[in-house]
């Protein structure tokens, strides 16, 4: 599953997050304070952050913007926290946390935080592995020395969350057709992310289910496809 980092100074607080991410499958690393914190993030590269505001050497926040400074915030960090203000989890969020959850926190607003957190994750990763390709105009100077931009063939690779690992999409096509074939498999690799969860989808994809549905359907979406049981 995924590497989370736990960041608390409560004993009892980090134990009851270790057990509950570890029984969803996560490996999970524990630090009480963010000098441990900082030797976490460089040693294990984690996934995500579950970070405390309130600690006794450095505060959460101060940690975050620190991160973000340095270019370290390259995963999703949701902020913890009992006693902050609105404005602390505004301003946790400008600095570019992920998430806030209140303590005490529930158990269903957690794993529904981690797990939107590394579903953005995932498609982060993925998006930035198709950039370069996508974006790979090589400028060259013309017999009149200005500079023009020659694109690269009109196939570009995609994720795709099926057994290929990418899909290429044919670009010289009508603008109809080849809209047809990115929602499609756009909408599939969402089901693949969320186990065929046509709810989940919705939300995610922001469409009422219903609507979700008809547009499936009229993609020729397979709706088993990476369906475990799940609606």
């Amino acid at each position: 599953m995924a590497n989370i980092l736990v960041v608390d100074d409560e004993l009892g607080i980090r134990d009851l997050l270790f057990e509950i991410l570890n029984d969803e499958g996560h490996q999970v690393e524990l630090a009480e304070n963010a000098a441990e914190a900082r030797a976490a993030r460089q040693r294990a590269r984690p996934d995500l952050v579950l970070l405390d505001i309130w600690m006794p050497d450095t505060d959460g926040v101060s940690l975050l913007k620190e991160w973000a400074t340095a270019g370290l915030l390259s995963m999703p960090v949701i902020m913890m926290s009992g006693h902050a203000t609105i404005d602390t989890a505004v301003d946790a969020t400008r600095i570019g946390a992920f998430a806030f959850l209140e303590k005490p926190i529930t158990l269903q607003k957690l794993l529904k935080a981690v797990e939107q957190g590394l579903a953005r994750e995932t498609a982060r990763r993925a998006a930035a592995s198709v950039v370069p390709a996508a974006t790979s105009y090589a400028a060259v100077v013309t017999t009149t020395g200005a500079h023009a931009l020659v694109p690269p063939p009109a196939l570009v690779p995609v994720v795709d969350p099926g057994p290929q690992s990418t899909q290429k999409f044919d670009l010289d096509r009508p603008l109809r057709d080849a809209r047809d074939g990115f929602e499609k498999a756009y909408f599939e690799f969402h089901l693949a992310m969320e186990n065929g969860s046509m709810t989940r989808v919705a939300e995610k994809t922001g469409l009422e289910r219903t609507h979700l549905y008809r547009k499936l359907k009229q993609l020729g979406v397979d709706l088993s496809r990476g369906r475990r049981g799940a609606v």
